[in-house]
């Protein structure tokens, strides 16, 4: 019983605190290269908020794996789960622009 408590808080914690994070910018403040999705670097975006649930590879961990997620879901699929969440993942995780270039990349996956 202790182990179960035990992982679910840890598997809280993560959720919660390793997922995504990264609210810390001013809400004025924009990237310097804003409206520029093609230099957006998707594959560093998913490695700063995904691979904590995703695995360092993509293969799966606390969330399902996505390295042939764009095999199963669509560019626009992939960017709905994205935005608005879905099971265990919270929504915006990745917002705006950012997210449009992760879906891409994601779409690629197969």
């Amino acid at each position: 019983m202790k182990k179960k408590l035990l992982a679910v808080i840890f598997g809280a914690t993560l959720v919660l605190g390793a997922c995504g994070g990264g609210g810390n910018k001013a809400k004025d403040e924009k990237p310097a290269n804003e409206g520029a999705t093609s230099s957006i670097d998707a594959e560093a975006i998913v490695q700063k908020s995904c691979v904590s649930c995703h695995g360092g590879n993509l293969e799966g961990g606390m969330g399902p794996a996505l390295d042939k997620i764009g095999g199963t879901l669509s560019e626009e699929e992939i960017h709905t789960v994205i935005v608005e969440g879905k099971g265990s993942m919270p929504a915006g995780i990745i917002k705006g622009e950012e997210a449009d270039a992760v879906a891409k990349w994601l779409s690629e996956k197969k």
